[in-house]
């Protein structure tokens, strides 16, 4: 049984909150997909936008509250990153649902609640199971919450296998789905489901937009560089974004394009400052990372020096790589040690690496030289995004060495290369400048 006196979304939108502004050219568009979703005429929708564009409000909030009001008999499966955000969902839509409908006193918990007339919704996060309830509508917003998961192949194996197992079963006959998301990575829930598609899988209409109108196709008809919605982000705050961010994250966040048309991560143009010296009185970093055997298929161990000057340049100097066995690990630690001034030390706290850093400390000889442990949290990928989008933006300088066409050989191909000793090393001593955080200069 449907509310027949509801109004059409976008009009009920606009009466439940006047002074927010719902029609702009983007959000019209929405409206026009989510339409074909109430009507039946499609039943897998995904929308694809970049943050802070009103996405989770307009579809996840308002959208699915006003299906509830309209078919109060339905029920909802609400999935998101985790359990928290789910229930601030949920919350919300509770809030807006029960103040036009009744809403059944002995189920109001946050995280499942029903309607008088016998529908309702159950709220999860990636990871949950909602075994025993069925849904006509199924809605996922942003199964991805940061970098780190987004890199992480064991998170996407485990997002894929919670879609598949526990959310795509409980789907009724005819149920529609949505997911609106921020793409985060060319493999993410997204990107498997478009690959299935282009496999010959399940169908899903399609709506991406970008936050900068890239060609002739954009869904909206801009023209290229337009912004996608210039009252919030106009496109000199957008390009403002980019320098900040990098292409690699922009392209996948801002862009819905997880993978940069040109390549990876680095590009070889952006190192093009080499110097002979660098400027005097600069505090260097330098980080170790250590392999853990000297097979020939094994990794490398390697290690630089790192330092900025007032100007934000990272300067990148005397890089080393190469395969020692851990008592000439020790020898080479501690004769950098002894000779570099002005020079801090960080070894990465991790199996290989927490033992080396344990006996040098253990050396009464070195107590005198700063040594500290590096606290590695994220993946290789999220290090490296510190200091790639100061290489795009010009601000990386090598200091002239033999090192600098090997390291530039593997730079350039991370992360899909065979090597990425090289990058993490410059990366653990980007974060040792990070956590230092100099007086004088402009860090990261």
């Amino acid at each position: 049984m449907q509310d027949e006196e509801l109004p059409d979304f976008h009009t009920w939108l606009r009466s439940q909150m006047p002074n927010w502004t719902w029609d702009w050219p983007h959000q019209l568009l929405i409206y026009n997909h989510l339409e074909r979703i109430t009507s039946g005429e499609t039943n897998r929708l995904m929308i694809f936008m970049p943050p802070r564009h009103s996405k989770s409000e307009t579809v996840t909030v308002r959208y699915t509250a006003w299906r509830l009001i309209r078919e109060p008999q339905m029920h909802v499966i609400l999935g998101s990153y985790n359990q928290r955000l789910a229930n601030r969902f949920s919350r919300k839509i509770r809030r807006i649902a029960e103040a036009e409908m009744p809403l059944a006193k002995d189920r109001k918990a946050v995280d499942e609640w029903e309607t008088t007339a016998g529908g309702g919704l159950c709220a999860v996060g990636v990871g949950s199971g909602v075994t025993g309830y069925g849904a006509q509508l199924i809605v996922i917003d942003d199964p991805v919450k940061n970098r780190a998961e987004a890199e992480s192949r064991a998170y996407r194996e485990s997002t894929w296998d919670w879609f598949n197992d526990d959310i795509y079963t409980r789907l009724e006959p005819g149920a529609a789905m949505i997911l609106i998301q921020t793409r985060w990575h060319e493999d993410d829930l997204a990107g498997r489901l478009l690959k299935e598609m282009a496999d010959g899988g399940e169908v899903w209409e399609i709506l991406s937009l970008s936050a900068l109108a890239e060609d002739k196709d954009d869904p909206l008809g801009r023209q290229a560089g337009e912004a996608l919605c210039p009252e919030r982000y106009d496109s000199d705050t957008l390009l403002n974004i980019r320098r900040k961010l990098g292409s690699y994250a922009f392209s996948a966040l801002y862009q819905q394009r997880p993978v940069p048309r040109d390549g990876g991560l680095f590009k070889r143009k952006w190192f093009g400052r080499v110097v002979d010296a660098a400027p005097k009185g600069l505090r260097w970093c330098r980080a170790y990372d250590l392999a853990v055997s000297t097979k020939t298929t094994a990794d490398y161990t390697a290690s630089f020096r790192c330092a900025l000057d007032n100007n934000g340049d990272l300067y990148i100097a005397d890089g080393f790589r190469g395969r020692l066995a851990y008592p000439e690990q020790y020898r080479y630690v501690v004769e950098r040690m002894m000779t570099e001034e002005r020079t801090s030390h960080g070894i990465e706290e991790a199996l290989h690496g927490l033992a080396l850093l344990q006996d040098l400390k253990r050396e009464k000889s070195l107590s005198r030289y700063p040594l500290k442990g590096i606290k590695a949290d994220t993946d290789k990928v999220t290090r490296a995004l510190a200091w790639a989008s100061r290489a795009e933006a010009r601000q990386v300088v090598l200091v002239r060495g033999a090192w600098i066409d090997e390291f530039l050989e593997e730079v350039c191909r991370f992360p899909d290369g065979r090597h990425d000793d090289q990058v993490d090393a410059v990366s653990l001593a980007v974060r040792m400048l990070s956590d230092q955080g100099k007086s004088g200069a402009k860090g990261f």
